[in-house]
């Protein structure tokens, strides 16, 4: 696969994280360094002599890796470089992170977040393949690999799409705006007489309807108005800067959260398991947990909270679990009739807990299950 890369330098101190971006195929890297927490003195520093169920199960100690990247990317022809639009980003975030000095670890409690990005990544036309996925390894200052962590699928497309698209928002978060006019944008000009859709990649405009002169214009990090003129000649646009114009694109957001808890794990957090999907078979003392997802190994466990449940592996898609018995996170709980949730999260031999968006509910039955008359037919289990 043919890519160009360019070392991308950010604020960085004398414990950086470095960011490796890599297209699978080959052995290219971009390199990006990102600020790191400070060190807490040595009296702060916590001691590793606990159980794996208390290794820093709290959210405070969590470490995340979260990349953002566009759904496509658009392919570069000759000696032309389309870069990534929006470019790749990844944030680090997360109290848990831990630096390594004189052998020591100690737990960061910065709130500094960590940014890096990826500006000059761009697709050259000899490749052939209509996706791919980026590949993030993550390193310490002493070069201690973290991990490797993949973006989603990114499909690969020669132009814009010149077809009419319409798309409806089904996402429940929203965010209220003025009321505006969406307005194509051709070489920097808002064309106002045409009144049609715009599709993925195409260049906008966001007009105030309340202000016809002004347009949705970022600088400086600084949303603000742009009073846009009218082109000398033709009077049916309006000249725009470059803050002004706008590109419709999808994006993809994809977290990895783990956390190492006082354990000094030095071996990669890679490959990292990504839950998909739950599956309850039976019920009552019996119910088993089927989990559905990427990258399972034998050496996971399943937790019900803090609590560690039976594991079986299956595949690398599939494990199947015993769900622990209610009374093991509320003695009271057959008597209170309450719904208990509780958080679902992969745990690796070593102590290493990979964080899942996913959790469990106990349901109380409304009612107790009839009783037959006929005690010939009848089991009852004590």
């Amino acid at each position: 696969m043919a890519w160009s890369y360019t070392s991308v330098l950010v604020e960085a101190t004398s414990y950086p994280i470095i960011v490796s971006w890599t297209s699978q195929p080959t052995n290219h890297t971009l390199v990006s360094k990102l600020q790191q927490p400070t060190i807490p003195s040595s009296s702060e520093r916590p001691q590793s002599h606990r159980r794996p169920s208390d290794l820093g199960r709290e959210a405070h100690a969590d470490q995340s890796v979260t990349i953002l990247h566009a759904k496509v990317a658009q392919k570069s022809y000759g000696n032309e470089k389309r870069f990534f639009c929006p470019p790749p980003c990844v944030y680090i975030t997360g109290h848990g992170w831990k630096c390594n000095k004189s052998h020591t670890h100690a737990v960061c409690v910065s709130r500094q977040q960590m940014f890096a990005c990826a500006k000059t990544l761009f697709i050259s036309d000899q490749d052939k393949r209509k996706h791919f996925c980026l590949l993030l390894r993550l390193f310490l200052n002493n070069r201690q690999e973290v991990g490797s962590f993949q973006s989603r699928m990114i499909k690969v497309i020669s132009k814009p799409s010149q077809k009419r698209q319409s798309m409806k928002n089904a996402d429940p978060n929203f965010i209220f705006l003025h009321l505006q006019v969406i307005r194509k944008v051709n070489k920097q000009h808002a064309i106002l007489d045409v009144d049609e859709p715009v599709s993925q990649l195409h260049k906008c405009a966001f007009q105030f309807r309340d202000n016809p002169h002004a347009y949705l214009c970022l600088t400086n990090d600084a949303i603000i108005q742009y009073q846009a003129p009218f082109s000398v000649r033709d009077p049916s646009k309006v000249v725009l800067n470059d803050g002004s114009c706008w590109t419709i694109i999808g994006v993809e957001v994809v977290e990895f959260t783990f956390n190492q808890g006082l354990a000094c794990i030095t071996t990669p957090v890679s490959p990292f398991p990504v839950v998909t999907g739950l599956e309850v078979n039976g019920g009552g003392h019996v119910a088993m947990l089927e989990i559905h997802g990427e990258n399972f190994t034998p050496h996971l466990k399943v937790w019900f909270g803090n609590g560690e449940a039976e594991t079986m592996y299956k595949s690398p898609k599939s494990l199947l679990c015993v769900v622990p018995d209610v009374s093991v996170f509320s003695d009271g709980w057959r008597c209170l009739r309450r719904v208990i949730t509780v958080p679902l999260s992969l745990v690796r031999l070593d102590g290493l807990i990979y964080r899942t968006s996913y959790s469990f509910t106990y349901t109380p039955e409304l009612q107790p299950p009839p009783l037959s008359n006929n005690p010939k037919n009848t089991s009852h289990l004590i």
